[in-house]
């Protein structure tokens, strides 16, 4: 395959693009904000990392070694940047809503498992680098493994910014309640925070088993594989919902 437009890595990179865009559209009319600049690196990320990835597995000629080394580098680390990157919406909001023992205790849990999380994709980069050097060497078994820990720990870190985020929810609704106050907005948040977890948990479980019968690498060759591309295109439009 030549034609980078015949391929759905390019198709996943313009959703990206397009993100970008609206996202810079939404940052002129509201204003700059730390949370506002979460869905747009995002995206970025998600569209040079679907770029690179069409230039290492499918560019004809095959790119030189080095080239396809480092190239296959920076795709790992702006895949972890877009799919960790997300949870960091809930963690701005919490940060501010949070104190005392109860944001150490959140800091504790959401770092150790983006710990978890950057461990698997290093050892998913380094596995992929060996198999791109060494055409003996079969990565794929391996970085299915790891890519099952590691889709499981972001979901696991989206569940628990969203308990601290509905127990906060509830505590302000259940406030506004006793002073007479209206909940709608309560309700609202809460509603959105079900749907983000309800929606990136399932991305990450989905990704995760489907990702486990992936035979060959980033290419789209069973039912499965074809499945976790379109869960990851679900993936590429939810800094949308952001």
């Amino acid at each position: 395959m030549s034609v980078y437009y015949e391929s759905s890595w390019a198709i996943l990179s313009t959703i990206c693009i397009g993100n970008v865009l609206f996202g810079w559209i939404i940052i002129g009319i509201a204003g700059l904000s730390a949370s506002s600049l979460i869905p747009l690196v995002t995206s970025a990320a998600g569209a040079i990392a679907n770029g690179l990835c069409y230039y290492v597995y499918y560019q004809d000629p095959a790119p030189p070694r080095g080239n396809a080394t480092g190239a296959s580098v920076v795709a790992d680390v702006m895949w972890l940047i877009q799919e960790a990157g997300v949870s960091f919406y809930s963690y701005i909001i919490l940060e501010h809503i949070l104190s005392g023992r109860v944001r150490t205790i959140f800091r504790t849990l959401f770092w150790s498992l983006m710990v978890v999380i950057v461990v698997a994709r290093i050892l998913i980069l380094t596995m992929r680098l060996r198999g791109l050097m060494d055409s003996n060497f079969n990565a794929q078994t391996l970085v299915n493994g790891l890519h099952m820990g590691y889709f499981v720990s972001i979901a696991a870190v989206e569940c628990v910014s969203a308990f601290f985020l509905l127990q906060k929810f509830m505590t302000a609704k259940q406030l506004s309640s006793q002073a007479e106050l209206g909940t709608r907005l309560f309700k609202h948040l809460m509603h959105s925070t079900e749907i983000r977890l309800a929606t990136l948990a399932l991305i990450g479980v989905t990704r995760a088993i489907t990702y486990f019968f992936q035979a060959d690498p980033q290419q789209a060759t069973s039912t499965a594989s074809q499945l976790d591309r379109f869960v990851y295109t679900l993936e590429c439009l939810f800094p949308i919902m952001l």
